[in-house]
Protein backbone atom coordinates (compact mmCIF):
# COMPACT_ATOMS: atom_id res chain seq x y z
CA UNK A 1 0.00 0.00 0.00
CA UNK A 2 2.61 2.65 0.90
CA UNK A 3 4.22 1.81 -2.84
CA UNK A 4 1.29 2.87 -4.22
CA UNK A 5 1.06 5.75 -2.86
CA UNK A 6 4.26 6.96 -3.08
CA UNK A 7 4.24 6.52 -6.82
CA UNK A 8 0.52 8.00 -7.14
CA UNK A 9 1.98 11.10 -5.14
CA UNK A 10 5.45 10.99 -7.55
CA UNK A 11 3.07 10.86 -10.71
CA UNK A 12 0.74 13.73 -9.13
CA UNK A 13 3.44 15.67 -8.42
CA UNK A 14 4.93 15.30 -12.14
CA UNK A 15 1.84 15.93 -13.75
CA UNK A 16 1.51 18.98 -11.95
CA UNK A 17 4.74 20.33 -13.20
CA UNK A 18 4.30 19.08 -16.72
CA UNK A 19 0.81 21.55 -16.90
CA UNK A 20 2.41 24.88 -16.18
CA UNK A 21 4.93 27.09 -17.23
CA UNK A 22 6.93 29.81 -14.38
CA UNK A 23 8.34 33.10 -15.59
CA UNK A 24 11.56 33.13 -13.64
CA UNK A 25 14.41 35.61 -13.51
CA UNK A 26 17.37 35.01 -10.65
CA UNK A 27 15.20 32.68 -9.13
CA UNK A 28 11.98 35.35 -9.03
CA UNK A 29 8.78 34.51 -9.92
CA UNK A 30 6.65 36.75 -11.73
CA UNK A 31 2.73 36.81 -11.44
CA UNK A 32 0.07 37.91 -12.77
CA UNK A 33 0.02 41.04 -10.71
CA UNK A 34 2.74 43.37 -8.84
CA UNK A 35 3.58 40.34 -6.62
CA UNK A 36 7.03 38.33 -7.14
CA UNK A 37 7.56 35.49 -5.49
CA UNK A 38 11.01 34.95 -3.95
CA UNK A 39 10.40 31.72 -1.82
CA UNK A 40 9.45 29.17 -1.97
CA UNK A 41 10.24 27.58 -5.78
CA UNK A 42 8.09 25.72 -7.03
CA UNK A 43 8.22 21.65 -6.37
CA UNK A 44 10.28 22.38 -3.19
CA UNK A 45 9.79 19.80 -0.16
CA UNK A 46 8.76 22.04 2.78
CA UNK A 47 8.03 21.01 6.75
CA UNK A 48 9.66 22.63 9.59
CA UNK A 49 8.01 24.90 12.07
CA UNK A 50 6.44 27.22 9.57
CA UNK A 51 5.23 27.57 5.49
CA UNK A 52 7.56 30.69 5.10
CA UNK A 53 6.63 32.74 1.92
CA UNK A 54 8.55 35.85 0.54
CA UNK A 55 6.63 38.20 -1.78
CA UNK A 56 8.06 41.16 -3.04
CA UNK A 57 4.92 43.67 -3.42
CA UNK A 58 6.26 46.44 -5.56
CA UNK A 59 7.11 44.77 -8.62
CA UNK A 60 11.20 45.02 -7.72
CA UNK A 61 10.45 48.81 -6.94
CA UNK A 62 8.61 49.85 -9.40
CA UNK A 63 5.18 50.15 -7.52
CA UNK A 64 5.53 52.54 -4.58
CA UNK A 65 4.57 50.95 -1.11
CA UNK A 66 2.22 53.61 -0.24
CA UNK A 67 0.13 55.56 -2.70
CA UNK A 68 -2.82 57.70 -2.64
CA UNK A 69 -6.42 56.02 -2.77
CA UNK A 70 -7.81 57.22 -6.31
CA UNK A 71 -4.29 55.98 -7.50
CA UNK A 72 -4.54 54.52 -11.19
CA UNK A 73 -2.19 51.32 -10.40
CA UNK A 74 -2.11 50.12 -6.80
CA UNK A 75 -2.72 46.62 -4.72
CA UNK A 76 -6.19 46.05 -2.96
CA UNK A 77 -4.64 42.97 -1.28
CA UNK A 78 -3.01 39.85 -1.61
CA UNK A 79 -4.52 36.78 -0.08
CA UNK A 80 -3.16 33.07 -0.18
CA UNK A 81 -4.09 29.62 0.32
CA UNK A 82 -2.57 26.01 0.50
CA UNK A 83 -4.95 23.57 -1.32
CA UNK A 84 -5.02 20.17 -2.53
CA UNK A 85 -7.48 18.39 -4.77
CA UNK A 86 -5.24 15.07 -3.38
CA UNK A 87 -6.33 15.55 -0.15
CA UNK A 88 -9.32 17.70 -0.12
CA UNK A 89 -7.88 20.40 2.11
CA UNK A 90 -7.81 24.04 1.43
CA UNK A 91 -6.30 26.10 4.56
CA UNK A 92 -6.23 30.00 4.94
CA UNK A 93 -2.70 31.28 4.82
CA UNK A 94 -4.31 34.83 4.69
CA UNK A 95 -7.29 36.24 3.78
CA UNK A 96 -6.57 39.81 5.09
CA UNK A 97 -7.54 39.52 8.61
CA UNK A 98 -5.62 37.76 11.74
CA UNK A 99 -7.36 34.59 12.46
CA UNK A 100 -7.62 33.55 16.65
CA UNK A 101 -4.61 32.74 18.02
CA UNK A 102 -2.90 34.25 14.79
CA UNK A 103 -3.68 30.71 13.06
CA UNK A 104 -4.10 32.84 9.91
CA UNK A 105 -1.77 35.97 9.35
CA UNK A 106 -3.19 39.49 8.29
CA UNK A 107 -2.92 41.83 6.06
CA UNK A 108 0.16 41.01 3.65
CA UNK A 109 0.55 44.62 3.29
CA UNK A 110 0.53 45.86 6.75
CA UNK A 111 3.52 43.27 7.54
CA UNK A 112 6.98 44.38 7.41
CA UNK A 113 5.69 48.82 7.38
CA UNK A 114 8.67 49.89 5.14
CA UNK A 115 9.62 47.03 3.43
CA UNK A 116 9.10 46.00 0.00
CA UNK A 117 9.55 42.41 0.80
CA UNK A 118 6.49 40.13 2.63
CA UNK A 119 7.97 37.44 4.80
CA UNK A 120 5.06 35.25 5.71
CA UNK A 121 6.04 32.25 8.49
CA UNK A 122 2.80 30.51 8.47
CA UNK A 123 2.62 27.77 11.73
CA UNK A 124 1.89 24.16 9.63
CA UNK A 125 -1.51 23.41 11.52
CA UNK A 126 -1.88 19.84 13.30
CA UNK A 127 -3.08 17.49 10.56
CA UNK A 128 0.57 18.28 8.45
CA UNK A 129 2.93 17.02 11.30
CA UNK A 130 4.50 13.44 10.27
CA UNK A 131 7.47 13.18 8.34
CA UNK A 132 8.20 11.76 4.88
CA UNK A 133 5.60 10.78 2.36
CA UNK A 134 1.69 10.47 3.44
CA UNK A 135 1.95 7.08 5.19
CA UNK A 136 -2.45 6.40 4.23
CA UNK A 137 -5.10 7.62 2.31
CA UNK A 138 -6.26 9.34 5.13
CA UNK A 139 -3.10 11.19 5.48
CA UNK A 140 -3.31 15.47 4.73
CA UNK A 141 0.14 15.49 3.91
CA UNK A 142 1.57 15.08 0.51
CA UNK A 143 1.02 17.96 -2.54
CA UNK A 144 -0.43 20.99 -2.14
CA UNK A 145 -0.79 24.23 -4.02
CA UNK A 146 0.25 27.63 -2.42
CA UNK A 147 -2.12 30.11 -4.06
CA UNK A 148 -1.67 33.38 -4.35
CA UNK A 149 -4.86 35.81 -5.10
CA UNK A 150 -3.95 39.92 -6.30
CA UNK A 151 -6.47 42.27 -6.12
CA UNK A 152 -5.06 45.26 -8.08
CA UNK A 153 -5.92 47.95 -9.76
CA UNK A 154 -3.31 48.72 -13.44
CA UNK A 155 -3.73 51.78 -14.76
CA UNK A 156 -7.27 52.20 -13.64
CA UNK A 157 -8.75 48.33 -14.78
CA UNK A 158 -9.30 46.30 -11.57
CA UNK A 159 -7.79 42.59 -12.26
CA UNK A 160 -8.29 39.87 -9.46
CA UNK A 161 -5.88 37.01 -10.99
CA UNK A 162 -4.46 33.80 -9.25
CA UNK A 163 -1.39 32.11 -9.22
CA UNK A 164 -1.15 28.38 -8.25
CA UNK A 165 3.19 27.25 -6.86
CA UNK A 166 2.93 23.76 -6.38
CA UNK A 167 4.66 22.24 -2.81
CA UNK A 168 5.28 18.95 -1.22
CA UNK A 169 4.38 18.51 2.51
CA UNK A 170 6.94 16.20 2.77
CA UNK A 171 9.76 17.21 5.18
CA UNK A 172 9.43 15.98 8.70
CA UNK A 173 6.69 18.61 10.92
CA UNK A 174 7.40 18.10 14.96
CA UNK A 175 4.26 18.09 17.61
CA UNK A 176 4.20 21.65 19.06
CA UNK A 177 1.98 23.15 21.19
CA UNK A 178 1.75 26.03 18.64
CA UNK A 179 0.11 24.11 16.16
CA UNK A 180 -3.10 25.55 15.45
CA UNK A 181 -6.23 23.12 14.38
CA UNK A 182 -6.82 21.96 10.87
CA UNK A 183 -10.54 22.75 11.42
CA UNK A 184 -9.83 26.42 12.59
CA UNK A 185 -8.11 26.92 9.06
CA UNK A 186 -10.05 24.70 6.51
CA UNK A 187 -12.64 26.13 3.68
CA UNK A 188 -14.44 24.30 1.52
CA UNK A 189 -12.50 23.49 -1.91
CA UNK A 190 -13.96 24.76 -5.38
CA UNK A 191 -13.60 22.90 -8.57
CA UNK A 192 -11.01 23.89 -11.21
CA UNK A 193 -14.16 24.94 -13.53
CA UNK A 194 -16.19 27.12 -10.53
CA UNK A 195 -12.45 29.06 -9.88
CA UNK A 196 -11.63 29.01 -13.98
CA UNK A 197 -8.35 30.70 -13.32
CA UNK A 198 -7.18 30.91 -17.10
CA UNK A 199 -10.10 33.44 -17.76
CA UNK A 200 -9.33 35.05 -14.47
CA UNK A 201 -5.69 35.52 -15.23
CA UNK A 202 -6.29 37.40 -19.26
CA UNK A 203 -4.12 40.03 -18.23
CA UNK A 204 -0.93 37.91 -18.30
CA UNK A 205 2.35 37.37 -16.01
CA UNK A 206 3.71 41.36 -15.40
CA UNK A 207 6.92 43.44 -14.92
CA UNK A 208 9.82 40.24 -15.41
CA UNK A 209 12.75 41.84 -16.83
CA UNK A 210 12.37 42.77 -20.41
CA UNK A 211 8.53 43.40 -19.63
CA UNK A 212 7.54 46.50 -21.26
CA UNK A 213 4.53 47.39 -19.11
CA UNK A 214 3.93 50.57 -18.32
CA UNK A 215 1.40 52.11 -15.35
CA UNK A 216 1.04 55.30 -13.98
CA UNK A 217 0.87 55.70 -10.25
CA UNK A 218 0.12 58.44 -7.53
CA UNK A 219 2.09 58.59 -4.65
CA UNK A 220 1.15 61.93 -3.73
CA UNK A 221 4.42 63.32 -3.89
CA UNK A 222 3.81 65.66 -6.83
CA UNK A 223 0.06 66.53 -6.10
CA UNK A 224 -2.27 65.91 -9.30
CA UNK A 225 0.68 64.90 -11.59
CA UNK A 226 0.62 61.29 -10.78
CA UNK A 227 4.00 58.94 -10.88
CA UNK A 228 5.26 56.91 -14.36
CA UNK A 229 6.05 53.28 -13.41
CA UNK A 230 7.24 52.02 -16.08
CA UNK A 231 10.53 53.48 -16.79
CA UNK A 232 14.33 52.27 -15.60
CA UNK A 233 13.99 49.13 -14.73
CA UNK A 234 15.44 48.45 -10.86
CA UNK A 235 17.62 45.16 -10.97
CA UNK A 236 15.39 43.65 -8.52
CA UNK A 237 18.43 44.07 -5.57
CA UNK A 238 17.51 47.26 -4.53
CA UNK A 239 19.55 49.28 -7.76
CA UNK A 240 17.16 50.73 -10.17
CA UNK A 241 17.26 54.39 -10.51
CA UNK A 242 15.03 55.82 -13.67
CA UNK A 243 12.94 58.62 -12.57
CA UNK A 244 9.69 56.54 -14.24
CA UNK A 245 9.19 58.99 -17.72
CA UNK A 246 10.74 61.82 -15.94
CA UNK A 247 8.44 62.36 -12.95
CA UNK A 248 11.03 64.42 -11.48
CA UNK A 249 11.28 62.66 -8.16
CA UNK A 250 11.87 59.36 -9.70
CA UNK A 251 9.37 56.97 -7.58
CA UNK A 252 8.95 54.51 -10.76
CA UNK A 253 11.14 52.38 -9.28
CA UNK A 254 14.15 51.73 -7.26
CA UNK A 255 13.16 50.29 -3.99
CA UNK A 256 14.03 46.79 -5.39
CA UNK A 257 14.76 44.72 -2.91
CA UNK A 258 13.41 41.90 -4.15
CA UNK A 259 15.67 38.38 -3.98
CA UNK A 260 16.02 36.89 -0.94
CA UNK A 261 17.57 34.14 -2.89
CA UNK A 262 20.63 32.55 -0.64
CA UNK A 263 17.88 31.68 2.16
CA UNK A 264 14.32 31.42 0.54
CA UNK A 265 14.83 29.50 -2.79
CA UNK A 266 14.21 25.83 -3.12
CA UNK A 267 14.49 24.15 -6.30
CA UNK A 268 12.57 22.31 -9.29
CA UNK A 269 9.88 23.71 -10.94
CA UNK A 270 6.19 22.70 -12.02
CA UNK A 271 3.11 23.68 -10.67
CA UNK A 272 -0.71 22.40 -10.03
CA UNK A 273 -4.49 23.53 -11.36
CA UNK A 274 -7.16 25.52 -10.35
CA UNK A 275 -7.16 26.85 -6.34
CA UNK A 276 -9.13 26.46 -3.55
CA UNK A 277 -11.43 29.08 -1.94
CA UNK A 278 -11.03 30.42 1.11
CA UNK A 279 -14.21 31.38 3.30
CA UNK A 280 -14.07 33.59 6.63
CA UNK A 281 -14.24 37.33 6.72
CA UNK A 282 -14.25 38.01 3.38
CA UNK A 283 -11.88 35.63 2.04
CA UNK A 284 -14.49 34.33 -0.75
CA UNK A 285 -11.35 33.61 -3.08
CA UNK A 286 -13.92 32.79 -5.88
CA UNK A 287 -14.04 36.68 -6.60
CA UNK A 288 -17.00 37.86 -4.65
CA UNK A 289 -16.94 41.41 -4.31
CA UNK A 290 -13.86 40.89 -6.81
CA UNK A 291 -13.33 42.98 -9.87
CA UNK A 292 -15.21 40.67 -13.07
CA UNK A 293 -12.78 41.92 -15.71
CA UNK A 294 -9.52 40.06 -14.74
CA UNK A 295 -8.45 37.44 -17.22
CA UNK A 296 -5.43 35.80 -17.48
CA UNK A 297 -3.65 32.65 -18.03
CA UNK A 298 0.24 32.97 -17.47
CA UNK A 299 1.12 33.94 -21.23
CA UNK A 300 -0.19 35.92 -23.39
CA UNK A 301 2.26 39.15 -22.96
CA UNK A 302 5.04 36.66 -21.26
CA UNK A 303 8.68 37.73 -22.17
CA UNK A 304 10.51 34.72 -22.98
CA UNK A 305 12.06 33.79 -19.54
CA UNK A 306 9.54 31.17 -19.05
CA UNK A 307 11.42 28.15 -17.67
CA UNK A 308 10.31 24.26 -17.28
CA UNK A 309 12.03 22.18 -14.79
CA UNK A 310 13.26 19.56 -17.66
CA UNK A 311 15.28 23.26 -19.20
CA UNK A 312 16.65 23.67 -15.51
CA UNK A 313 17.96 20.33 -16.21
CA UNK A 314 19.73 21.10 -19.03
CA UNK A 315 23.18 23.04 -17.26
CA UNK A 316 23.22 20.07 -15.39
CA UNK A 317 23.66 17.51 -17.91
CA UNK A 318 25.97 19.40 -19.72
CA UNK A 319 28.31 20.14 -16.90
CA UNK A 320 27.81 16.18 -15.71
CA UNK A 321 28.89 15.09 -19.58
CA UNK A 322 31.96 17.67 -20.21
CA UNK A 323 33.54 16.16 -16.68
CA UNK A 324 33.03 12.73 -18.36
Amino acid sequence: MMRAIVFALTALFAASAAQNNFVISNGQIFTPGFAVLNAPQPGTPLGGETLHISLDVTANGRLPLTVQSDSPSQIFNITVFLYSYDTGFNFTVTNGTEGEDGASIGNIMRQEPGSTVKHLNWVWPDCLVGNGQPTDEDSARGIYNISIRQNFRLNDEDHYTIMDVPIAITNSIEESGRRPSCDALVNDLLSPEEIDAESANGVGVLFAPGNGVEFEFDDGTRPGEPGIGGGGNGNGNGNGNGNGNGNGNGNGNGNGNGNDNGNDNGNGNGNGSGSGSGSGNDNDNNGGDEPEENLNGIGNDAPSLVWTWRMQLLPIAGLLLGLL
